[in-house]
């Protein structure tokens, strides 16, 4: 009775599918495949808020204040099957990761600033993100463990990549708005993300670790990794760096070239032979740059950081004439001179988290009335929203965070130091691309938490080893 029940049902739902519009049958039978496949193994899930970080934002639909697309909806359907897989085999009790206790204490301190909000609605769209990040972080680091964690890395590198290459067509066949194009020939990358600078700055996000598994093949901390890490980092790797220039962002070249400069630190910090050759190689390039190395270098490079250099000690962009040359600088300026005044009016906690734009039009400069959403500076952005609290405990989480790839690159030997070592980058290039824009924004918060997660596991112990043997990602590692 019941196969006969069972059997109708699924007739009818054949039928149904058949008679819909071709793209709707499409999206609903692959949606079906999708759900089906989290809830089995929320892994799975977790690989494709990994895609669909660049690219989920190809739809959306606005909700209030907020803008709602495939990643959220991954997001949701990721923990709702991790909850229900706990429940299914009676396994209730979360193993906290370390970061846990200044991420909840980060949220509350946002939810106190919350009472400060003209709009909670965009105090509900900043807590909502936090709380993503706080749910995705943890069960990366319960459930992405044994392989699991190589086939995760192999996906970030991978759509990385594939981002990489939309820059580049782009870059190469002038594809984007005119305001981005480059010498007259070439046009800025910027992938999906609407913007050149948020673009660089999720290749930020992922290039360290490309650079990690490189450099942990070049000094490998124990065993060397396989070849084939070695093949898949440094073609990704180099995908990405030449789109990251591509992008034209000076906020994600800085960020980028403290993150590898932080990495190689690290490296001669457990390496005395790297140490050796690194001072060979400094000597020398600084012998290079006295001798007039940096006129060799292409003069808009240059210049696209020496056009900043002398607006470094203004304190007021009010009196400063604005040109064509200068006006980008300018503007970011002018939000900065605004962040600092909500800062100056409501220290302790801010104007309420995700108010900046509301709030803006109070403290708006003359001929910068436009709110670009955020202060272009996530530290003078959260001291304006949040206060002196917010900051505080802000400076806190990214503060333990590092300590906490720090400890992993220091015990860390083989594949792990590599990633260890990618993820303190991923870090390092957030705290210093965030002094020059806001990176979380177009789902870019949950790539951190993703990394961070799988570092925890690490540390924490919880995972199984990875171990040679069969199959792509056994041969991989």
């Amino acid at each position: 009775m019941w196969s006969f029940a069972a059997l109708v049902i699924v007739a009818g739902l054949a039928i149904g599918i058949a008679l819909l519009p071709l793209t709707w049958a499409v999206a609903l039978v692959s949606g079906a495949a999708v759900v089906l496949a989290t809830l089995v193994r929320p892994q799975v899930g977790v690989l494709l808020v990994v895609l669909a970080i660049p690219f989920g934002s190809i739809w959306q639909m606005r909700l209030g204040a907020m803008n709602v697309g495939g990643t959220e909806f991954l997001v949701a359907l990721v923990a709702a099957a991790w909850l229900m897989r706990m429940i299914a085999v009676r396994e209730t009790a979360v193993k906290w990761p370390p970061l846990t206790l200044p991420l909840v204490l980060f949220l509350l301190v946002l939810c106190l600033s919350s009472l400060e909000s003209v709009s909670l609605q965009h105090s509900i769209k900043e807590l909502v993100k936090w709380v993503e990040v706080l749910a995705l972080y943890t069960l990366v680091s319960n459930e992405v463990i044994g392989r699991w964690r190589g086939v995760l890395v192999f996906a970030l590198l991978g759509v990385g990549a594939l981002a990489a290459l939309q820059g580049i067509y782009q870059f190469l066949f002038q594809i984007g708005p005119e305001e981005f194009v480059l010498f007259g020939r070439f046009m800025r990358a910027y992938g999906t993300f609407e913007q050149p600078n948020p673009y660089g700055g999720y290749l930020g996000l992922t290039l360290p670790l490309a650079a990690g598994l490189v450099f942990a093949w070049v000094v490998p901390m124990g065993r060397r990794i396989s070849t084939k890490w070695l093949v898949w980092a440094g073609g990704t790797g180099a995908l990405m760096a030449l789109a990251l220039v591509m992008s034209w962002s000076r906020g994600a070249w800085l960020g980028i070239g403290a993150a590898l400069g932080v990495m190689i630190s690290a490296v001669l910090a457990r390496s005395g032979r790297a140490a050796v050759l690194a001072m060979v190689f400094a000597v020398l390039l600084v012998y290079m740059l006295l001798a007039g190395g940096i006129s060799m270098l292409p003069q808009s490079l240059v210049q696209r950081f020496a056009d900043f250099v002398p607006y470094l000690g203004v304190a007021d962009v009010r009196g400063i004439e604005v040109t064509d040359a200068n006006f980008a600088v300018l503007e970011r300026m002018a939000h900065w001179q605004a962040a600092l005044g909500m800062w100056a009016d409501h220290p302790w906690l801010g104007v309420g988290i995700g108010n900046y734009e509301i709030a803006y039009a109070e403290y708006a400069l003359p001929q910068w009335s436009l709110p670009l959403g955020h202060a272009h500076n996530y530290y003078l952005n959260i001291a304006a929203e949040a206060g002196l609290i917010g900051l505080l405990a802000y400076l806190a989480l990214w503060g333990a965070a590092l300590l906490l790839c720090w400890s992993t690159v220091r015990h860390g030997r083989h594949w792990s130091w590599g990633v260890a070592l990618g993820a303190m980058g991923v870090v390092v290039h957030l705290s210093v691309h965030n002094f020059f824009d806001n990176l979380f924004v177009h789902a870019m918060y949950l790539q951190v938490a993703i990394i961070l997660g799988l570092i925890s596991a690490e540390l924490r112990g919880t995972e199984q080893p990875l171990k040679q043997g069969s199959g792509l990602f056994g041969g991989l590692v």
